[in-house]
């Protein structure tokens, strides 16, 4: 099993304290959680995309480019690219540019995205952000493929035998699919025979669990071999801590504040309790033993053989959350490591067979 550390880049008060740094102390913050994941063992690290309030994440090439200076091993994520909302030429442009400068260790994870603000702000109706997404990728994908491109979009100006430059570094990109609670972004990944992966983080197991299932049907509809499906699944919180006791004290400020603020803005409520929340969550509250049991539970459900956690803090502090990263990479991802299979590809960036300076260069940071 695989795991990444994932930020949204939430620019809002901490739940505990009330205190709101700074942008420019959040974005620090970011690119100190990055160094600190590859410092901690983890495979790789990820940065949404959002543009609206409360999240900082609305240039995320830009963030991935800094930590690929700052960092050697560590895979870079997307989660996710927000394709319904961008032009695939700019975006491959972007994309094949920090490959590059990653020395291939990119991966996307690509979604239509949510939010009114941020589909106001693109001018992306309902109506229209599903056939936006899936013409987008269908481009981007061609695009890192193919020296020209001719296509006949709706969505943007055609393209006639268009070159588009840098030519790409990995040959091609991994795309992952990200899923919350529609058929569409499932069915697109299997019908390209891509990794899928599940945002798992609002609701309890059932209905990620039933994309899932719809996904691998689809998956197999379109001719695909059963053995090289990858799904990956998000959490809805962290704190692995030595006793359950201590995990639930440490974390329930954290609960009781979020829980707070989603009924002053009108949030939807799913879990009333912080008990209610680490049993039927995703959340991984608890001590190491629990942790690992509840992550083979999910697994049992999703059969996900990548995982990713908080890189944030959100409430605990810094100095707590480092301990629990800690704790989970010390004492819960050796054991799930050992138990869960790796995703069916290898983790390095996938370059020419054909010896180069390029490739090795390549090879020798992976």
């Amino acid at each position: 099993m695989k795991f990444l550390a994932v930020t949204l880049i939430v620019h809002r008060p901490d739940p505990v304290t009330g205190v709101l740094t700074s942008t420019h102390d959040r974005f620090r913050e970011v690119v100190g959680n990055a160094v600190l994941a590859e410092e901690l063992g983890f495979d790789g690290f990820g940065v949404g995309e959002r543009h609206e309030r409360p999240f900082l994440s609305s240039a995320p090439t830009v963030v991935l480019s800094h930590v690929a200076a700052l960092t050697r091993r560590i895979r870079l994520f997307t989660a996710v690219t927000t394709l319904s909302l961008l032009d695939p030429v700019r975006a491959y442009e972007d994309y094949a540019t920090l490959d590059h400068l990653s020395e291939g260790r990119l991966d996307l994870i690509i979604g239509k995205g949510n939010g009114t603000a941020q589909r106001e702000l693109f001018h992306v109706t309902p109506e229209d952000q599903w056939d936006r997404n899936a013409e987008s990728y269908e481009v981007f994908r061609r695009l890192w493929r193919e020296e020209k491109v001719t296509a006949a979009t709706r969505f943007r100006p055609p393209l006639t035998d268009a070159e588009v430059l840098p030519r790409p570094y990995q040959q091609p990109v991994r795309v992952w699919h990200g899923s919350a609670t529609s058929k569409e972004s499932v069915d697109l990944a299997a019908r390209y025979g891509d990794p899928l992966f599940s945002a798992n983080v609002t609701h309890p197991v059932e209905p990620y669990a039933e994309l899932v299932r719809h996904y691998r049907e689809r998956w197999e509809h379109h001719g695909h071999d059963p053995a090289r499906i990858a799904i990956g699944a998000g959490t809805a919180g962290l704190h692995v801590a030595p006793t359950s006791q201590q995990a639930l004290a440490a974390y329930r400020p954290v609960f009781e504040a979020n829980l707070a603020f989603a009924r002053r803005t009108g949030l939807p409520v799913v879990f009333e309790t912080l008990e209610d929340f680490a049993e039927r969550s995703s959340a991984l509250i608890g001590s190491p033993e629990q942790v690992i049991d509840k992550v083979h539970r999910y697994h049992e459900r999703l059969g996900h053989t990548v995982l990713h956690v908080h890189a944030d803090a959100g409430g605990l502090g810094d100095r707590r959350h480092r301990h629990s990263l800690e704790l989970f990479q010390s004492a819960v991802a050796p054991v799930l490591r050992r138990s869960i299979p790796d995703p069916p590809f290898a983790w390095a960036p996938a370059l020419p067979a054909s010896p180069t300076t390029r490739s090795e260069e390549g090879l020798a940071h992976a």
